[in-house]
């Protein structure tokens, strides 16, 4: 087996190239030549005894070796770029964190974030990503992710910060029209503005073990498009309730979920570090972990 310590300047390389998408790209970063990077990444290759990357004149493609490569040294070489925390105070913490939380989320968080944590860590370089999609943190290059429901990979670590109600939704004119649901088996045949992942319709589960796929003719791929959705009265939606407090407490939208039991979903903070958590991901998830009865008792 190959001593992939012999060729640690390949490795940066093939993990710079995986994260900037390209040899010129890398080189950019690493203040180098695309050449210069693409012959580090060869070596490697020889090393390996494997193809890494697909090469044409417009495409540079991870093959599934390379994707199983970077999978493995991708976490390791990114601690690297801690390695000035270990001899710093907290308070003079610096370098990228890259983060990722749902859109929905960002009311709660993004405030705080920006006025206190930015603030008490001037040297730390914010790239915050806002999406309902659950990103892949190694392929696309996060620190830290804060996701609601459960993660079942098991490569990654998962904190648990809180638990989240959900509540079934919709418009006093849908309301009017359809009724309350009494049972799991009434909420099935109402129409949903139906949350998807990938296309595909995510059921509504409740705590005795039932579920159902939602009928519905508006499918949405996040929380704001299904408050838009019930507030128009196209469907009745299943959202976190924080989401949907104030079109609560203001009569535009109504629970109309009060007789069915919903399962509240996990809010955790994922990475992919193990056990050596840069010291400026483990401030943010402390951080963050501390605002989350803003969500958690609404």
């Amino acid at each position: 087996m190959p001593n992939l310590l012999d060729e640690t300047p390949g490795l940066i390389a093939f993990v710079r190239t995986v994260e900037c998408g390209s040899f010129s790209a890398a080189a950019k970063m690493m203040k180098t030549s695309p050449s210069a990077v693409s012959k580090s990444v060869g070596r490697l290759e020889r090393l390996v005894s494997a193809r890494l990357f697909l090469r044409s004149t417009r495409a540079l493609v991870l093959t599934e070796e390379g994707h199983s490569l970077f999978k493995k040294v991708g976490p390791l070489l990114r601690q690297f770029d801690t390695s000035e925390e270990i001899t710093h105070d907290e308070a003079k913490l610096s370098g990228r964190l890259r983060f990722s939380m749902p859109s929905e989320l960002a009311q709660f968080f993004m405030t705080p974030i920006f006025r206190d944590f930015a603030t008490s860590y001037p040297a730390i370089k914010l790239e915050v990503g806002l999406t309902d999609r659950h990103v892949d943190l190694i392929r696309e290059d996060y620190d830290v992710v804060f996701r609601i429901g459960d993660v079942s990979n098991g490569e990654l670590k998962v904190r648990k910060l809180a638990d989240v109600k959900m509540v079934i939704v919709a418009s006093p004119s849908y309301v009017e029209k359809y009724g309350i649901p009494r049972t799991a088996d009434d909420a099935s045949k109402i129409p949903f503005a139906r949350y998807t992942v990938h296309g595909m319709p995510i059921p509504v589960s409740f705590t005795d073990g039932a579920h159902f796929i939602p009928n519905g003719r508006v499918d949405c791929d996040t929380g704001q498009a299904l408050r838009a959705a019930a507030l128009q009265g196209l469907g009745a939606a299943l959202i976190m309730r924080c989401a949907v407090q104030d079109e609560m407490h203001r009569g535009h939208l109504v629970d109309i979920s009060g007789q069915l039991n919903l399962p509240p979903l996990p809010f955790n903070v994922v990475h992919a570090y193990g056990q050596m958590v840069p010291a400026r991901v483990r401030r943010l998830s402390d951080f963050v972990a501390a605002q989350t009865k803003a969500i958690a008792n609404l």
